[in-house]
């Protein structure tokens, strides 16, 4: 009788019977919807239940060192442990300033010195192993599977360029590229996909695979495995590496170990995230994998300020009507921070151009530059700079550097092309923002992975790039669709945290007008689609792509971007679905900023304003123009009154978009 009982608990708990020297264990959501079941038998494995459909079938998961030993296989169970966690947590510089933390974790520990713990939030399951011991090893490979009950579709990011089969080759990536719509059947074996990417299954459930506190561990990427699989696939630890790439400012791994990590003591690895959800919106809402990135090491973050960065790269310093010849020099950079100056914005960037060329030494300034002169000239009149800086000449002298321009007065660095996520490459990351913060320095990451939980354990980390930006448009053809990309990001790529994708073009093209112009570029879409990313995208650190002279000319679209706030109080996602639209509102003290974007198909909505309250608004609405589908910069500006029982109309031509910036009146 007691055996049957047994039986019958198995059977429950994983689905089917198993030998009575097999454990099945289960974690459930806090609302219940969302459950992973665990088996311990040879291997151990996880399968994912949704709403009662199996969303992920039994996949098995292990970490193999090179002595031979391996954690999850053949495992030896020391016992398991439960807790339940229900909280708010601090987020400064974020999409919210506190936001809920409340899962159930299952945590099983077993010989061997390791642990694997999951946990279970409404949102999602994640998972991750830990080692507990104090003696070194190498990790010489990771077993990470997803095995989905049928050939379901898959929305993706493929590496750009290598070749198939060949993974060194795709190692070496900036992780930029738009997504693949296809299926999982259909996959090209051995071309690999960085993360996010998304499944849907039959049911329309959409699955969004990720990771967080990606800290001194190699990167996830996945490959097509046989019908209905993904594998992952990590990058070696980098063996011999030389000086090369782009302008000889990066590090070429020539070789590599057999081991893809190397482990000092015990640590906690990352987490695996399977992100499930009924609907689009609860995609683009979710906040886990912040949650799930280590807490903040930056005890005063007082210092830190977001804001907004006067660009100069993408519009090729392209100022007209001035009696100077403009590029990388001091009365370039003096017309730059005056506009940045007369419009309250925070900083000015000097992107690639002011250090000596094919140097990779930061200290050589070139001669049409004097730093010092600009830090002073810009402090006169309330605005910091920030310095570009090449990957390798960063991370070479890297403490100097950081004493050196901090004393300066620089306030951040946008560091780029790094172009890899091995173990030695993630290690930099946490390296690098732990020194700059040392030196009360910003940092936006640039050619790289997508951010990973390191903006909530350095905050004063604002932005990664590891997306196909706005910069793509300067050479990217019309076959490209940034436009349906756009309407794609909030639902993947941004579940990862917040983008550098550098938004604000004031020359905007309709359908079938794009073309690729290096030195006067233009976006895909309209207008307001431009104005509506400052409040759809994440970017505490947000920059204006296009030229002070191009938006002294646009006084009411210059008006709205030079004010919109870029970290919030609060966020609410109200409508969206992956590559079509999205509707996002944001509040900022007492005053709400919505924002939509629409793929190529326009939208007629009509907006819900529940959500203000009691309290009457001045409602400033920048809308597409009516001839916008033929004219993408037309718009037109409306201002009225509205309150929570207001239905607001808002049209959004093909590749369109709208935002209002609500202003509660005087009581």
């Amino acid at each position: 009788m007691k055996k049957l009982l047994v039986g019958i608990c198995l059977l429950l708990a994983c689905g089917q019977a198993w030998p009575d020297t097999t454990k099945c264990f289960e974690v459930k959501s806090p609302d219940g919807a969302l459950a992973a079941q665990i088996v311990v038998g040879k291997e151990v494995a996880y399968r994912i239940h949704f709403q009662g459909t199996e969303v992920l079938s039994l996949s098995p998961i292990s970490m193999k060192l090179t002595d031979g030993k391996s954690w999850g296989e053949s495992p030896s169970m020391r016992d398991a442990q439960r807790r339940q966690v229900n909280q708010y947590i601090a987020s400064p510089f974020y999409r919210a300033t506190e936001i809920k933390e409340q899962y159930n974790e299952l945590t099983l520990r077993f010989k061997g010195d390791y642990t694997i713990t999951f946990r279970a939030y409404d949102d999602g399951i994640a998972y991750r192993f830990s080692y507990e011991s104090q003696k070194p090893v190498h990790i010489a490979s990771e077993t990470v599977d997803y095995r989905f009950p049928a050939d379901n579709a898959v929305l993706l990011p493929y590496v750009r360029g290598g070749k198939a089969g060949d993974y060194e080759s795709q190692f070496f990536n900036s992780f930029e590229n738009v997504y693949t719509d296809t299926s999982l059947s259909a996959l090209t074996v051995g071309q690999l996909a960085f993360l996010p990417l998304v499944v849907t299954t039959p049911e329309g459930y959409r699955i969004c695979l990720t990771e967080s506190h990606l800290e001194n561990y190699p990167g996830l990427y996945l490959t097509a495995d046989g019908q209905n699989q993904l594998k992952g696939v990590f990058p070696g630890y980098p063996k011999k590496t030389v000086q090369g790439g782009h302008n000889m400012l990066q590090q070429v791994v020539e070789e590599r170990e057999e081991y893809i990590a190397q482990v000092d003591g015990a640590r906690d690895f990352p987490w695996r995230i399977a992100l499930v959800a009924a609907d689009d919106k609860a995609l683009a809402a979710s906040h886990l994998t912040y949650l799930l990135g280590a807490s903040s090491r930056i005890e005063d973050t007082s210092w830190i300020q977001p804001g907004k960065v006067a660009w100069e790269w993408w519009n090729d310093y392209n100022l007209h009507g001035v009696d100077f010849k403009t590029g990388v020099n001091d009365a370039t950079y003096k017309a730059y921070i005056d506009f940045a100056s007369k419009h309250g914005i925070e900083y000015v960037i000097l992107d690639e151009g002011w250090a000596v060329n094919l140097k990779a030494d930061l200290m050589q300034v070139v001669d049409d530059i004097h730093l010092k002169e600009l830090v002073d000239y810009a402090a006169g009149k309330d605005v910091g700079l920030i310095l570009w800086a090449g990957y390798y000449a960063f991370d070479r002298d890297m403490e100097n550097i950081c004493r050196h321009y901090s004393e300066m007065g620089v306030k951040g660095f946008k560091i780029d092309f790094m172009d890899r996520d091995d173990q030695y490459m993630t290690e930099f990351h946490y390296r690098a923002a732990e020194i700059a913060a040392k030196y009360h320095l910003l940092i936006d990451f640039h050619g790289t992975y997508k951010p990973a939980g390191l903006n909530r354990t350095y905050p004063n980390v604002m932005n990664f790039e590891g997306v196909h930006g706005l910069e793509q448009m300067k050479w990217t053809p019309d076959s490209v669709d940034q436009v349906t990309y756009d309407v794609q990001l909030p639902f993947i790529r941004q579940v990862a945290g917040p983008m550098d994708y550098t938004p604000g073009a004031m020359r905007n093209a309709a359908k079938g007008n794009f073309y690729p112009c290096q030195s006067e570029p233009m976006s895909q879409g309209t207008r307001c689609h431009q104005l509506a990313l400052y409040v759809v995208l994440d970017a505490p650190l947000n920059m204006l792509c296009d030229s002070p002279s191009s938006y002294e000319k646009e006084k009411e679209c210059t008006d709205f971007i030079a004010s919109v706030p870029t970290v919030w109080d609060e966020t609410i996602i109200l409508d969206g679905r992956i590559g079509e639209y999205i509707l996002t509102a944001r509040r900022k003290g007492e005053a709400w900023y919505v924002g939509g974007i629409s793929g190529w198909q326009g939208l007629q909505a009509s907006l819900d304003l529940s959500f203000l309250g009691k309290r009457t608004f001045l409602a400033e609405l920048w809308q597409d123009g009516t001839n916008a589908d033929r004219f993408a910069s037309d718009y037109m500006k409306t201002i009225r009154e509205v309150d929570q029982d207001t239905r607001l109309p808002v049209r959004l031509m093909p590749g369109g978009g709208f935002v209002i910036r609500l202003t509660p009146k005087a009581q």
